[in-house]
């Protein structure tokens, strides 16, 4: 059981290293440096970890059956970016992108190789497996437009700005509370979006 909640901390933790990191990619691609200048262009969770998100938080919540957790946010200067607004969107999408890729590449591979038995790949299966779910929850999650999550910078960047500005500034006030609130009380109305996609990809159900 030890060595399940690890392993699964383990994918987490370079799951959300490769979503941050390629916020950061894309950030520089668009003409920002800092996170180049940082060091953190680089998969190295050393330099990513947060030691409240990305150790203790997966550490807890695994013992309460589902493990969730963060690294920390690779920093960006939307200043530079080039397209302005537009840059702003794609820099937000580069993370849960990364984790859709992860995730349809791990599914794809489970599709292909159980040949409708999920027993035809052993312990591979249940690798993948873990590996397809946790980055479908991080891309999803990810996606819902509360600040700090990623959908809420795509949602400003898409809305015309004189549309948002009482509305933004209400929901960067109060995000963190926002969150916790989606998490504890909507996230099961969600939950069942993973499954759905999870035999979608991989032909199996969750």
């Amino acid at each position: 059981m030890a060595i399940d909640v690890i392993f699964q901390i383990a994918v987490l933790i370079m799951s959300v290293v490769i979503h941050e990191v390629s916020h950061g990619y894309v950030a520089n691609s668009l003409g920002d440096p800092t996170a180049r200048l940082e060091g953190r262009l680089s998969l190295n969770p050393i330099r990513h970890l947060d030691p409240f998100g990305s150790i203790l938080v997966p550490i807890v919540t695994s013992l309460s059956g589902f493990t969730f957790g963060w690294a920390k946010p690779v920093p960006y200067n939307p200043y530079n970016l080039r397209n302005g607004r537009r840059g702003e969107v794609m820099v937000a999408l580069a993370g849960p992108l990364s984790n859709i890729i992860i995730a349809l590449f791990f599914g794809l591979l489970i599709r292909f190789m159980a040949a409708g038995d999920f027993a035809n790949m052993g312990a591979f299966g249940q690798i993948a497996a873990i590996i397809t779910i946790t980055n479908l929850v991080l891309a999803i999650f990810n996606l819902v437009p509360i600040p700090p999550l990623d959908g809420s910078k795509i949602l400003f960047g898409i809305l015309p700005e004189t549309q948002i500005g009482p509305f933004r500034a209400f929901l960067e006030r109060y995000g963190f509370a926002l969150v916790l609130v989606f998490i504890f009380f909507l996230w099961q109305f969600v939950s069942p979006l993973i499954g759905f996609l999870f035999a979608l990809l991989t032909g199996l159900h969750f």
